[in-house]
């Protein structure tokens, strides 16, 4: 499957944002904080315009890149977000919010989005006693992920979980770190994600 492979930093500038694609470096040491231009050849331009359809474009790539999915599936997490009960725009972020990779950056058990995709690939986790290797699964209430018996001891795995004594998950889930394992309490509200994102503008771009 395609993806990413460039500077993630480059991301953050197109965006004009700090999108945390680093995790816990992005606070530490930050490329905005000296070249806080758009790249490329005309980066430093002023002044110029951004019609509707770039300020709906631009939220829709920022929301892309923040979560790591590339534009397929996330027009497909558009279509599934616009059928379900409730307002399409909250149903795409509780989508986004609930990928299998996603919950366990938000647990701490990742530092990063990017890492916690990969350590779900290598199979450190189980997904209700099963084992999990898709970071793109959609979990529901009820769910519980464990780190596998044979990844406790890891220095990867000992590293983020000592990390993660000093972070506060979302109300949403639940952690529990003597067990080094999470649940997922229920669906996660449009007030208890906390991403820099107006699902309105990506709604709109995708009714043209």
């Amino acid at each position: 499957m395609a993806r990413y492979t460039g500077p993630v930093c480059r991301l953050c500038r197109r965006e004009g944002t700090k999108l945390f694609l680093k995790g816990d470096r992005c606070y530490e040491k930050c490329i905005l904080d000296r070249r806080g231009f758009i790249p490329g050849q005309h980066g430093h331009s002023r002044g110029k315009k951004v019609s509707e359809y770039g300020l709906q474009l631009r939220e829709k790539q920022k929301a892309r890149r923040l979560y790591g999915i590339l534009e397929r599936q996330f027009h497909n997490y558009f279509i599934r977000a616009e059928r379900m009960q409730g307002i399409t725009g909250e149903n795409l972020l509780s989508l986004l919010e609930r990928r299998l990779d996603n919950v366990i950056f938000r647990l701490g058990f990742a530092t990063s989005r990017s890492q916690a995709r990969q350590m779900v690939r290598h199979g450190h986790f189980r997904l209700n006693g099963h084992k999990a290797n898709i970071p793109s699964m959609i979990l529901r209430p009820g769910d519980v992920i464990t780190i596998r018996e044979r990844s406790k001891e890891t220095p990867l795995v000992q590293e983020n979980l000592e990390a993660a004594k000093h972070k506060t998950p979302p109300v949403w889930l639940e952690l529990d770190l003597e067990g080094m394992q999470g649940r997922i309490l229920g669906l996660p509200t449009r007030e208890q994600i906390d991403v820099p994102i107006e699902e309105t503008l990506i709604v709109e771009l995708y009714s043209r």
